[in-house]
């Protein structure tokens, strides 16, 4: 057989079954698909243009949310009040003139504690939100009224929110207290935290070498949230290597 046609047979195996007679190099193994993707023919296509861009994780701007811990209001019941009558008459208050002129009333839902007052004052605090403090508030007033009392329930105000935050890295408290010392005490033999008095607003910062902080002092969430703003950058210009 001369070489002329043994070519041409092997030529007609490899056509009529491709998958078969492939070396072991796959890449050399011709498609099984004849559908050839074309070349777009037009001049002024951009191959960028089809790409969805990606923003880098460092872009998105970190924003801190401070988690709070308890509420403090008041409210004035609108008249004086016989506090002894009520500790009797009562199951979940405690009174001791003599170690404080105020009854202690506690309600499990929510958790909150009252202190009441004999000129009709009543400080709630426990409370994780304003709503639960608006609400245990009138709770421990109709307590009250129910005791036959012909209470009101008047000027209800937040003094003082406590929240706190984790930045979630140590702080140089030394070199903060040293070039902030007229905001800043840092007496680490007394209190192991940073007393931090921020102006704008009136808020007080405690803030740890773990980079937890404890803001106090507030009396809305929008001035915990400035706090936070402001804070922040100088505490991160601060941090330990």
């Amino acid at each position: 057989m001369s070489s002329a046609t043994q070519t041409d047979n092997e030529l007609k195996k490899l056509l009529n079954n491709p998958a078969k007679n492939v070396t072991d190099d796959a890449s050399m193994a011709p498609p099984l698909s004849t559908n050839v993707p074309r070349p777009s023919t037009s001049q002024n296509v951009n191959p960028q243009s089809a790409m969805n861009p990606m923003l880098p994780a460092f872009s998105k701007k970190e924003v801190l949310q401070p988690r709070l811990q308890n509420i403090v209001s008041t409210v004035n019941l609108g008249m004086e009040l016989k506090l002894m009558y009520i500790n009797t008459r009562t199951r979940n208050s405690e009174y001791n003139p003599a170690r404080f002129t105020g009854l202690i009333m506690r309600i499990r839902e929510p958790k909150t504690t009252a202190l009441i007052f004999r000129s009709g004052k009543l400080v709630c605090t426990g409370a994780r939100c304003e709503e639960d403090s608006y609400l245990a508030a009138r709770k421990f007033a109709r307590i009250i009224q129910k005791l036959g009392f012909a209470v009101k329930f008047m000027n209800f105000k937040v003094h003082n929110i406590v929240a706190t935050c984790d930045l979630k890295f140590p702080i140089k408290l030394e070199n903060l207290n040293h070039m902030h010392g007229q905001f800043s005490s840092y007496e680490p033999e007394l209190f192991p935290g940073l007393v931090y008095r921020m102006v704008l607003p009136r808020v007080v910062l405690l803030i740890f070498v773990n980079g937890k902080i404890v803001l106090t002092g507030a009396k809305s969430r929008a001035e915990l949230q400035d706090a936070l703003t402001n804070i922040h950058p100088i505490l991160k210009s601060f941090r330990k290597q």
